[in-house]
């Protein structure tokens, strides 16, 4: 397969980064696969869903983050399960977790945010668990979608667990509004569930117009990266994308 870019800065300050975006299920599967796979994609952020959220949430995943080599940027129980993990190339500038209203008998959700700079570039960050309800996860879109205008930022990316299929109304109304990356640059494999029968994309990154999209898809076949591991860590394959942040 063709490597995707290495992350670097180039001399107008613009940076090439790595964006991870993965649902690891509480942690409760194989971590030490976990772990390889997220080390070998070699991301400088880590959009997560399904974070640990319970007793001892933050030392789980303080471990996750020391074995690939990246610190806890924000998000976990605080954001309802998102999280965000980065590497030491980003300057972080600020960051907010944020609880979305409670729809009686449904899982409450939540978005960990951050804004970081790689180089002379800036950039809004938002990794999302949508709901399972289809009403509130349009809803939900929209909430996304407010909260990346409101960074205050030119650039942005957001990733996670939709819950729905492209074509579908919520994933229509991001992909409308933003670029999902897998289609303006698609690279490795599409589906993200299951692990063992890879039949639907309910997983996904997007970056607003400003962002140039060099590659994004699963990482199958990405060096270091084994299908025994994918199937082992968790019960979603992660999405890989290649982006290239305009300096300020």
């Amino acid at each position: 397969m063709v490597l995707l870019p290495e992350s670097r800065t180039d001399p107008d300050g613009s940076a090439l980064i790595r964006v991870l975006s993965y649902n690891i299920r509480s942690m409760r599967d194989d971590t030490a696969a976990l772990a390889r796979v997220i080390t070998a994609c070699n991301p400088d952020l880590v959009l997560l869903q399904e974070a640990p959220r319970f007793f001892r949430w933050r030392k789980k995943l303080a471990r996750l983050a020391r074995a690939a080599n990246l610190v806890i940027l924000t998000g976990g129980a605080t954001a309802a399960g998102p999280a965000i993990l980065c590497n030491l190339r980003a300057t972080v500038e600020r960051t907010e977790d944020v609880l979305l209203p409670l729809t009686p008998g449904l899982h409450r959700r939540g978005f960990a945010t951050a804004v970081v700079r790689f180089g002379g570039a800036r950039l809004g960050v938002l990794s999302c668990h949508l709901s399972l309800q289809k009403d509130e996860r349009y809803e939900q879109a929209g909430m996304l979608l407010d909260r990346l205008a409101g960074t205050g930022v030119d650039h942005a990316v957001a990733g996670g667990d939709l819950n729905e299929r492209p074509g579908g109304r919520t994933f229509s109304r991001l992909a409308t509004a933003l670029q999902d990356c897998w289609t303006t640059a698609p690279w490795g494999s599409e589906y993200t569930s299951t692990p063992a029968d890879p039949h639907q994309r309910i997983d996904a990154i997007f970056a607003t117009k400003g962002v140039e999209v060099l590659g994004c898809g699963v990482p199958l076949g990405h060096p270091g990266v084994t299908e025994t591991d994918l199937r082992a860590a968790t019960d979603h394959l992660p999405v890989l994308a290649a982006l290239r942040i305009p300096a300020l």
